[in-house]
């Protein structure tokens, strides 16, 4: 159940670049900053329909706190300043990495070269899908672009591998999110020019926003990594963009490609080589030890 849970998350995040369509008026860390306080509530929300005190504080370390706080902000900064100083195709798909980074982090010794052929697979398989099939062409010029894209591959899957491992409880997300709410208004504060005069569409997007792919999908992928088959999410976690683009279609904002299917039948394989494979060789030698 746990491992379904985790697989929602992924859907969710799924959709989030439809919702970011709708969205797209808001400046980036002012959305950010309306996401997670959304998240946030959800918190105070849960505590209030149960009837729980509202305000009793999380048992957090300060590494907990730091690594958290610094994934969450950390990722979505390092990503925003990506798409600034390189083109949006190539810092999506470096930032990709981490699916591939995250199954070789939680692979056992006798799983891990099954999991980097498997995320080898569903990286490239999500990389025809990114690029629409066709050659993309790394330019210097880019390279700070590159780079941070590449930290937010290294700070997700660094992010996930804390989180699976560590004792906090789910819900601790939410004052987490409080912390990376006054981080991302800080940002906006800095970097942005404030727009609160927004549309109908844009108000309930961002909001849907924090409710799913940009907030509750965060206490989804908790309940995943620490309880689920973290192996298998991190496989499945390459068919994000296949999921956007099925969404996008759905939506008419974009069409569908023949690179979608090939992506679909890559990502399952290296699922399948990740997981099924190790699995039936650690069954098949216990078996024979068991015979001898």
């Amino acid at each position: 159940m746990a491992t379904f849970i985790g697989l929602v998350a992924i859907i969710s995040w799924g959709v989030l670049a439809v919702l970011g369509v709708y969205a797209s008026s808001v400046p980036p860390f002012q959305l950010l900053f309306i996401c997670f306080s959304v998240s946030a509530l959800l918190l105070f929300l849960k505590r209030l329909i149960k009837r729980e005190p509202l305000f009793t504080l999380p048992k957090l370390t300060l590494t907990q706190w730091i690594v958290a706080t610094s994934g969450l902000f950390g990722f979505h900064f390092c990503y925003f300043l990506a798409l600034r100083y390189a083109p949006p195709i190539e810092a999506s798909l470096i930032a990709y990495l981490w699916p591939l980074l995250l199954g070789i982090a939680v692979a056992n010794a006798h799983q891990r070269l099954f999991a980097v052929i498997g995320g080898a697979l569903g990286f490239i398989g999500c990389g025809i899908l990114v690029t629409g099939g066709e050659s993309i062409q790394f330019n210097s010029e880019f390279t700070l672009g590159y780079g941070l894209a590449f930290i937010c591959a290294l700070i997700w899957s660094g992010y996930s591998w804390f989180m699976a491992g560590t004792k906090s409880d789910v819900e601790d997300i939410g004052w987490i999110s409080i912390a990376v709410a006054v981080l991302a208004l800080g940002s906006h504060l800095a970097l942005e020019s404030s727009y609160w005069d927004l549309s109908f569409n844009a108000w309930a997007s961002a909001i849907l926003l924090g409710l799913g792919p940009v907030g509750g999908a965060f206490y989804l992928w908790d309940i995943g990594l620490k309880f689920g088959n973290r192996q298998l999410l991190a496989s499945l976690s390459f068919a994000t963009p296949v999921i956007s683009s099925i969404a996008l279609f759905l939506f008419g904002i974009s069409t569908l490609s023949t690179a979608i299917s090939i992506a679909i039948v890559l990502i399952m394989v290296g699922a399948l080589i990740s997981n099924a494979v190790p699995a039936l060789i650690m069954k098949r030698r216990l078996r024979q030890a068991a015979n001898a």
